[in-house]
């Protein structure tokens, strides 16, 4: 089965065709209320750690090493990707961060995971309803801090 998932600034202009568009930063962006972005969700768990997205931008790490340490950071928790794994299967999922350059963020590294973790999980599951399919949603185990857009983000 073949995904969007594609990557923008939150401080471009919502589009019809971006279908989910989930924040994935730690940060808040700068000058921008909420209600002015059409956010599906900010959705701050698949984002790198606070200390690697510092040591990346100050230039601690170079692009291989990030690479390495962010997907090991989601490896520890693969859980974390299945609220954007949910949206990607409904339709167009648009990654958003407030960096200048989308394309030099944390968010193609993250769509390589997303898109590998959902190929990987249609192998496997065949006839099989996927752990992240969308009817799902419904049946995830409640979470006082919740959005209800996302009825599993660990907020």
């Amino acid at each position: 089965m073949s995904y969007t998932i594609a990557l923008k600034r939150i401080y471009q202009a919502a589009e019809e065709d971006d279908g989910a568009r989930v924040l994935v930063d730690r940060l808040w962006p700068r000058g921008k209320r909420r209600e002015s972005l059409q956010l599906t969700d900010w959705y701050r768990d698949a984002s790198p750690s606070n200390a690697l997205r510092r040591g990346w931008h100050q230039g601690e790490l170079n692009d291989t090493v990030f690479s390495h340490r962010y997907r090991w950071e989601i490896e520890d928790d693969p859980d974390v990707l299945l609220p954007l794994m949910r949206w990607a299967r409904e339709g167009t999922l648009t990654l958003l961060t407030a960096s200048r350059e989308p394309q030099r963020s944390h968010l193609p590294y993250l769509r390589d995971m997303l898109l590998k973790a959902l190929e990987d999980e249609d192998r496997v599951a065949g006839d099989h309803t996927p752990a992240s399919s969308p009817c799902y949603a419904d049946q995830a185990a409640p979470n006082d801090n919740a959005s209800p857009e996302t009825p599993t983000s660990r907020h």
